[in-house]
């Protein structure tokens, strides 16, 4: 939906690639009507053939439009459809709201200026879009595209042209919850009135009642500076308003190494607990390059998978959206098709396997362990991950922001009993066409999950890769 705050009953003109990209956008639109043009409806039967994300949208469209028009005569075509959503709301109960679809069912079109030539699709939208603005007068004709470059024509041409927005989880990505919050120097002072401690298996807990609970949520990281610093863990939101925090295992010491690797500031220290914790099932990194998410990711997996035999396996997917040129069509089984796009992993994989002390014997006892590692690491491709269930796997989904958020449901609904799941991503660094920070799919499920005592979410600011990536990441 663009905006529900509208005075007034709008006409909504939707541009193919709205309905490519979110199939139930005509649903989204409340009790304003929307305007499909002809040349829409030829774009989606061009679309509709093979197996990728877009082509099942397409289908998907297809079937909402065949259940609209179903009993439908040219009539009541050029009346309006009542748009009937088979979206159900939170209380099931179907929205009062209802908007009407309307098909182009003969020419409407104007002349465009001579540099436009008519018979690109997007110049017939504009167009039909033109024609509708003439002839409409008593309410406004928008037009509602994905296509940047569209809306720069259409509002050069005096068209009110929009994003869609209804797929974007947030209004700014500032606004995203970085999973740390930092306590002022005097947090006891104002909330140890009525503190209570204890001790469960050697960790410490302390109920905390105060004014600032209110704004925290389980398996939030906290921490307090000063003379005597603290890092904690919230893991219960009481009932009333009270808050249990455990204090949180520095990773940063050597002996709380996680194979080999200890945390290199806080906020690593703060993922490795949550990656750590057997009682977390989801876990989402954000950061910017060199910031450690790979390699503290991949550190925790072969610890939990080879040492305390918590998984089965590794298994770690990505997106294969290229950077530059595409390389085309690659040999072999799938993990020998993946294995290109694996970098990251064989690069984090190199230096673990020098941290294994089992390694400092020689070549040969390098090479064995790496065999050791590699065979407990499966790398899958996206495209095979329907119907499948994952069953006491850690599975790790690189590149998390280059994912729909229907992309991301798929692969979060694949995890059985016993599996863990930890997406990593830089929503700074999004590959997708049409896909934003504000509505990639690993932004969504940030969000999503917020609060849920099972999972959990750090954004690590620091690089740690070298001075060098740290300093072009922010100037560059």
């Amino acid at each position: 939906m663009i905006n529900n705050t509208r005075q007034r009953k709008c006409l909504f003109v939707l541009d193919t690639n709205v309905l490519m990209h979110d199939p139930t956008s005509i649903f989204r639109f409340m009790e304003h009507d929307i305007y499909l043009p002809m040349m829409v409806i030829e774009e989606l039967d061009n679309g509709k053939k093979g197996t990728s994300e877009t082509a099942r949208n397409v289908r998907q469209v297809s079937r909402f439009l065949d259940d609209l028009l179903r009993d439908a005569d040219l009539g009541n075509i050029n009346q309006g459809l009542p748009i009937q959503s088979p979206l159900l709301s939170k209380n099931n109960e179907r929205s009062p709201e209802v908007g009407r679809l309307f098909l182009q069912t003969e020419s409407e079109s104007i002349e465009l200026p001579a540099n436009m030539p008519g018979g690109r699709p997007d110049n017939q939208i504009l167009g039909v879009t033109l024609a509708l603005r003439h002839r409409i007068t008593d309410r406004d004709v928008i037009l509602v595209s994905k296509d940047i470059n569209l809306r720069i024509k259409a509002t050069a041409l005096g068209l009110k042209a929009e994003d869609y927005h209804n797929d974007q989880v947030l209004d700014d990505v500032s606004l995203l919850h970085s999973g740390i919050v930092q306590l002022t120097d005097d947090f006891w002072d104002n909330h140890g009135k009525a503190l209570e401690s204890w001790q469960e298996e050697g960790r410490a807990f302390y109920r905390v009642h105060g004014p600032q609970t209110s704004e925290w949520y389980v398996n939030l990281c906290m921490f307090i500076e000063g003379a005597t610093p603290f890092s904690g863990i919230v893991r219960e939101i009481a009932a009333d308003g009270s808050a249990v925090v455990e204090s949180a295992i520095n990773f940063q010491h050597e002996r709380q190494s996680v194979w080999g690797i200890t945390a290199r500031n806080r906020e690593q220290s703060f993922a490795l607990n949550h990656l750590m914790d057997p009682e977390v099932d989801f876990v989402t990194l954000l950061g910017q390059a060199g910031t450690g998410k790979t390699l503290l990711t991949l550190a925790a997996a072969l610890a939990l998978t080879l040492e305390k035999n918590r998984y089965s396996e590794i298994i770690m997917t990505r997106v294969t959206i290229p950077v530059g040129e595409d390389i085309g069509f690659l040999p072999g089984t799938e993990e020998e098709k993946m294995t290109p796009w694996m970098g990251a992993l064989m690069d984090n994989l190199e230096v673990l396997s020098k941290t294994d002390s089992s390694s400092d014997g020689g070549g040969w006892e390098r090479a064995a362990t790496n065999d050791l590692l590699r065979s407990r690491i499966k790398i899958r491709s996206l495209n095979f991950m329907r119907g499948r269930t994952f069953q006491n796997k850690f599975v790790i989904i690189d590149e998390a922001q280059n994912l729909t958020a229907k992309q991301m449901r798929t692969l979060i609904t694949r995890a059985g009993p016993g599996t863990k799941m930890v997406c990593l991503g830089n929503v700074a660094q999004i590959d997708t066409p049409y896909l934003t920070e504000t509505s990639s799919g690993l932004t969504f499920v940030v969000d999503r999950f917020k609060g849920w005592p099972h999972g959990a979410h750090i954004t690590l600011a620091r690089g740690e890769r070298s001075r060098l990536a740290e300093h072009a990441a922010e100037v560059l």
